[in-house]
């Protein structure tokens, strides 16, 4: 009696811990790279950029671009929302930016990746234009440390869509 009890809440407390212990090493490990320096990873090469939403004097969203010469593609990144500012458009606006972006810098198309579980963001991508181009499973986190137990109870789909602006 005690083991299925116990059992159901150890479990659902290792989820828990290798969650957010995955998390906040994605986020750690975000911190120290672009986003410590946006200017140098997103300003100052040719083919990027990043924005900022502003409403009511608040940073209520972001969203950047990376160009990539080589096969002519800008990557839509690190698009996100404050959560009391979602459903009024600004993530749409954001997307917009960068797409009009990838218009005038002459890109042929739009590339993200996201692990987003919510539906709205990709339903969100798709009312942009974007076509679901593909899935991989059991996706790692840059920062995580792929032991047994994390693969157990964190595990994540890494969606890919593109957009064709114009063929090369």
């Amino acid at each position: 009696f005690l083991l299925t009890c116990c059992l159901p809440i150890l479990l659902m407390g290792m989820r828990y811990y290798f969650s957010r212990k995955v998390i906040l090493h994605y986020l750690d490990c975000a911190l120290h790279t672009d986003m410590s320096d946006i200017e140098q990873y997103y300003m100052k090469p040719p083919g990027s950029c990043f924005w900022v939403a502003v409403l009511d004097g608040n940073v209520v969203g972001i969203v950047a671009a990376r160009g990539n010469e080589e096969d002519n593609t800008v990557e839509l990144r690190r698009m996100s929302v404050d959560s009391n500012y979602r459903g009024k458009g600004i993530a749409k606006a954001l997307g917009r930016k960068v797409l009009e972006f990838a218009v005038l810098n002459n890109y042929s198309s739009v590339v993200l990746g996201t692990t987003a579980v919510k539906m709205a963001a990709h339903k969100l991508y798709e009312s942009l234009g974007f076509k679901h181009v593909g899935v991989v499973e059991h996706y790692a986190l840059p920062g995580m440390t792929h032991s047994l137990l994390e693969r157990m109870f964190f595990q994540l789909r890494y969606h890919r869509y593109r957009l064709q602006l114009r063929e090369e």
